[in-house]
C-alpha cells in the first residue's frame, strides 16, 4: 500500500478528505474492494437482483472472482446480500467469471457463467429455492462444465454466455458465447432444451474481421413501434435485434441494430457501415461489460455496466475500493434515425431529487462563462437546452475541417458555432473543471453537424488520472434543440446528449472542487454565435445503499 505522500496534486497531496469525497451517493458500489462486470441481472418476486464480479480481498482485480449480490425494489436503493457464488469447484477455482440469467416461462431461473481454471468453460447454476424472493442460495449443477471451448479456439478466449432466447420449436433455446478466430471476433451459437446439454451450431451468429476478442456478448430484441421492452424471445414483424459486444482489445462496448433470421440463426446489421467495432458505442467514455435484461415488472429493457476507476491503482489501494455500476438505463429504438438506441436513466432515479429545481435562463455571448449558484454541487441531476443563433447557423461553413472530440483540443478549441455547454466539477477559480459541451461544425456542404463531448484535461490537478476528451458526433434532427441530461455523483459524471443518442460516462478526481467548493457554470466559447441556455438543476439525496436488514 502506498503512502498518501506519494501523490502530489499540484503542491498538495491526496488527503483522506479528497479520497472520501470520491465515494458516490447514489451509484451502486460495494462497501470496499474491487468490483467489475454486472452479472445476471433479473427481477424476481418483487426484487431486482444485481450480481457482480467481486474481489473480496483487495481493491484490484485478482483470479479469485466471486459473485457479489445485492437487491433493490427500484434499482437505486440497493441492499447488500451475502455472496452468491464462490470459486470453490475445479471448474471455477480461478474465478466465477461473468454470466447471464434466463427466466423460463415456468419461472425457473437458469444462470450460465464462465468458470476460469486453466481453460474457460461454461457452467450452470440455479436457485436452491425459487420461493425465496432474495435468492440467497445457488446450486452449481453437478454435471458442470456444460460447454468447453470448441476445436481451434484459444482455451482462455471463450467466455461470458448470453441470456438465452427461444427458438421456433417448443422448448428450444439458444445462447451465444464470444471468442476470436485469429483476429476475427465471433459469436458462437449453442442450442439446448434443458440448459445441461448443448449443440454447437455451424457458423456464427455474427463475426467481424479485425475486431479481436469478443466478450460479454448480448443479443436481444427491440421493438420498432412501441417505447416498451420486449422479452428475449420476441421474433415478431415489429422487432429488430440488437447485437452488443465488449471488444477486449480496445475496452469499449459496441452495438448495432439488425435483422435476425431464426431459421439460420444468423444476424446481419441493417447499416453495414455501423457494424460491430466500426460504428456506434453505448458510451464514449468509461463504460464496459454492459449487460441488458428484460424487466417484466415494468415492461422495459434495462442496461447496466461497469464503470472502472481512471486513477492510479495505488490510489485505489489507498482508499480501499475500486469501480462503480452506472445508473441503470432504459433502452428504446431511436425512430428518427433507425440506427441508434436511446439510452436514458431509469425514472426511479428522479425519486432522489431534493425539493424544487434551480431554474436558469441565460443568453450567453461569445466567450462568456457564468456561474449557477448551487451550494455543494457534488450530487446533481441537470437538464439543459441550448439554442444557437439562426443567423450564425446560416453563415459560412468551416470548409473541410473535421471536428473530433478526442483530438480537437477540448473546450478551449474555439469555432464559430462552439463549444457551448456546462461546466461541472469546478472550483470557484476554474483551476479544476470538467466541461460537457456541444460543438457544431458547418461543413463546406452547408450542413451543420453536432458533436457531444466531455473534456477531462483540466478535471484534476492530480497527476496520474485520465485527462482525455471523450465524445462523438450526435444527430440533431428536425427542430430539436441541443439538449443534455447530466448526472453528477461525486467522482462520476454521466452525460446524455439528444435524449440519449450519444452518452458519455466520466470519472473525475478533483482536489479542489469537492464538498462545498464544487461549482457549476454555463459557458459559450464559440466565436460567432450567442447561445440561449435553459437549465434545471436538482440536488440529489443519497440512495442509502447498505446491508440487507435480516
Amino acid at each position: 500500500m502506498a503512502s498518501s505522500s506519494s501523490y502530489k496534486p499540484g503542491d498538495g497531496v491526496w488527503t483522506n478528505r479528497m479520497l472520501s469525497w470520491q465515494r458516490t451517493a447514489f451509484h451502486f458500489q460495494p462497501p470496499k474492494s474491487w468490483m467489475n462486470d454486472p452479472n445476471g441481472p433479473l427481477y424476481h418476486k418483487g426484487w431486482y437482483h444485481l450480481f457482480y464480479q467481486y474481489n473480496p480481498s483487495s481493491a484490484v482485480w485478482m483470479e479469485n472472482m466471486t459473485w457479489g449480490h445485492a437487491v433493490s425494489r427500484d434499482m437505486i436503493r440497493w441492499l447488500h446480500l451475502p455472496y452468491a457464488m464462490l470459486p470453490d469447484q475445479p471448474y471455477d477455482l480461478r474465478g466465477v467469471f461473468t454470466g447471464s440469467a434466463t427466466t423460463l416461462p415456468d419461472g425457473q431461473i437458469m444462470m450460465l457463467y464462465t468458470g476460469n481454471t486453466n481453460v474457460q468453460v461454461q457452467n450452470l447454476a440455479y436457485p436452491a429455492n425459487l420461493s425465496d424472493p432474495l435468492l440467497l442460495k445457488w446450486i452449481k449443477y453437478s454435471g458442470n462444465p456444460v460447454i468447453v471451448p470448441p476445436p481451434g479456439i484459444g482455451l482462455m478466449e471463450f467466455r461470458d454466455p448470453s441470456s438465452a432466447w427461444a427458438g421456433l420449436e417448443n422448448g428450444q433455446w439458444f445462447i451465444s458465447i464470444g471468442a476470436q478466430v485469429g483476429k476475427t471476433g465471433v459469436a458462437f451459437v449453442y442450442e439446448t432444451t434443458d440448459f445441461k446439454s448443448y449443440k454447437l451450431l455451424d457458423g456464427f451468429l455474427h463475426s467481424v474481421p479485425g475486431t479481436g476478442m469478443w466478450e460479454c456478448v448480448d443479443f436481444y430484441p427491440i421493438l420498432t413501434g412501441d417505447e416498451i421492452g420486449s422479452d428475449s424471445s420476441n421474433k415478431g414483424l415489429d422487432v429488430k435485434h440488437v447485437l452488443k459486444v465488449s471488444l477486449y482489445d480496445e475496452g469499449h462496448d459496441y452495438y448495432a441494430i439488425g435483422t435476425y433470421d431464426p431459421i439460420k440463426n444468423k444476424w446481419v446489421p441493417d447499416f453495414p457501415e455501423l457494424d460491430i467495432g466500426h460504428g456506434l458505442r453505448f458510451d464514449y467514455g468509461n463504460y464496459y461489460a454492459s449487460k441488458a435484461f428484460y424487466d417484466q415488472n415494468k415492461n422495459r429493457r434495462i442496461l447496466l455496466a461497469w464503470i472502472a476507476e481512471s486513477d492510479p491503482q495505488d490510489v485505489d489501494l489507498l482508499k480501499g475500493w475500486a469501480s462503480l455500476q452506472g445508473i441503470p438505463r432504459t433502452l428504446h429504438l431511436d425512430k428518427k434515425t433507425g440506427s441508434h438506441l436511446l439510452q436514458w436513466p431509469i425514472e426511479e432515479v428522479e425519486s432522489l431529487r431534493s425539493g424544487d429545481p434551480i431554474v436558469t435562463h441565460l443568453n450567453l455571448q461569445p466567450g462568456q462563462i457564468l456561474p449557477i449558484h448551487i451550494p455543494a454541487a457534488s450530487q446533481l441531476d441537470i437538464s439543459a437546452w441550448f439554442e444557437v443563433d439562426e443567423e450564425a447557423l446560416e453563415g459560412e461553413g468551416e470548409g473541410d475541417f473535421r471536428y473530433n472530440c478526442s483530438s480537437s483540443g477540448g473546450a478551449v478549441k474555439r469555432g464559430a458555432l462552439g463549444p457551448f455547454g456546462l461546466v461541472v466539477g469546478a472550483d470557484e477559480t476554474l483551476a479544476e473543471l470538467t466541461p460537457i459541451y456541444f460543438y457544431v461544425q458547418k461543413g463546406g456542404d452547408g450542413k451543420a453537424k453536432a458533436h457531444f463531448c466531455t473534456d477531462l484535461t483540466r478535471s484534476s490537478e492530480a497527476s496520474g488520472v485520465t485527462k482525455e476528451v471523450y465524445g462523438n458526433s450526435v444527430p440533431v434532427i428536425d427542430d430539436e434543440k441541443y439538449s443534455a441530461r447530466i448526472l453528477v455523483d461525486h467522482s462520476i459524471v454521466e452525460s446524455f446528449g439528444q435524449g440519449g443518442r450519444t452518452v458519455i460516462t466520466s470519472r473525475i478526481y478533483p482536489t479542489k472542487a469537492i464538498y462545498e467548493a464544487a461549482r457549476v457554470f454555463l459557458f459559450n466559447n464559440a466565436t460567432g454565435t450567442s447561445v440561449k441556455a435553459s437549465v434545471k438543476i436538482w440536488q440529489m439525496n443519497s440512495a442509502d445503499i447498505k446491508p440487507f436488514p435480516f
